[in-house]
């Protein structure tokens, strides 16, 4: 059975549609670093959690280059930021994050704006199917946007933030649950969270203490990318996408409700402030007890 996507129930008595974004959700902390000279990289932020993270941040006072292949969602972010009259800005950079020249380009349009410290790697996306069936091509695909992307943009970030005076910075990469454990039908995109874990702690290792690196893995999220994924795995499996949000997704949570985008933003502006100087090469699971507890 097929519902429309703004019904369906998240588990919680609540739709598949996120609240709108308001200046009383976002975590804003004080912090030295949290200015509009420093730059902060996000990519996805046409959408999404990439795009309640460029607007978080922006509203903590940082300057935001939001990367995305989606000009006219990137265009929406930016306006979200300007409606919540945030005490920095983003600014639209447009991206093919497969394509290097892009991403180097992307780069070189941050550092003119101001000093960059942080990125943000939240760009991704999902693909049900079997190990035996999975497409190569589309498995080509993700690892380029979800792993590659990461890594060469990390190798281009560590040098901006290097040459600051005090050479303090961090990369936080968006893991999940599916980056700590495996499940049916997600191979790819469980391969590349779970070598976000080790390009994460490779930051870490050479980062000098300084520039840090961490992730963020949560549970499911009110994203586009999370109700094109209950759509895809009702298909796959032959259920309804009710019976896909409350069994398969819910199921093993003991928090019984979905995360909104904005509350997995506020772990990347917690991840980059200085209250967080000791998260370096770890994790913040936030996931309802997913990976902890079972039946």
């Amino acid at each position: 059975m097929t519902t429309d996507a703004n019904t369906t129930d998240d588990g919680s008595g609540g739709s598949l549609t996120p609240p709108e974004l308001t200046d009383e959700q976002i975590l804003e902390i004080a912090d030295d670093h949290f200015s509009p000279e420093n730059v902060a990289l996000v990519t996805g932020a046409g959408s999404g959690i990439g795009r309640a993270t460029a607007v978080a941040l922006a509203a903590n006072g940082l300057t935001v280059a939001g990367l995305d292949i989606d000009e006219d969602g990137l265009e929406e972010t930016i306006a979200t930021a300007e409606s919540l009259d945030t005490d920095g800005r983003v600014f639209a950079t447009p991206c093919d994050l497969t394509d290097d020249a892009a991403v180097r380009s992307a780069v070189d349009a941050a550092a003119q704006e101001g000093t960059v410290r942080y990125l943000a790697n939240i760009a991704g996306m999902q693909h049900i199917a079997a190990i035996a069936e999975f497409p190569m091509e589309k498995y080509d695909f993700m690892q380029d946007l979800m792993l590659r992307a990461p890594f060469y943009l990390s190798q281009l970030v560590i040098p901006h933030v290097e040459a600051t005076d005090d050479g303090v910075g961090a990369i936080g990469n968006m893991s999940s649950v599916h980056g700590h454990y495996a499940t049916r039908d997600k191979p790819a995109y469980i391969t590349a969270k779970h070598g976000l874990t080790g390009l994460t702690r490779a930051i870490a290792a050479e980062g000098e203490g300084t520039l840090r690196g961490f992730s963020v893995s949560v549970g499911y999220v009110l994203t586009p990318l999370m109700v094109d994924q209950i759509q895809d795995t009702a298909e796959e499996r032959g259920l309804s996408e009710t019976d896909v949000v409350e069994d398969v997704m819910l199921g093993q949570a003991r928090t019984k409700e979905m995360m909104t985008p904005i509350e997995v933003a506020n772990l990347f502006v917690f991840g980059f402030s200085s209250h967080a100087k000791h998260l370096n090469g770890g994790d913040l699971l936030f996931d309802g007890g997913y990976t902890t507890t079972y039946e």
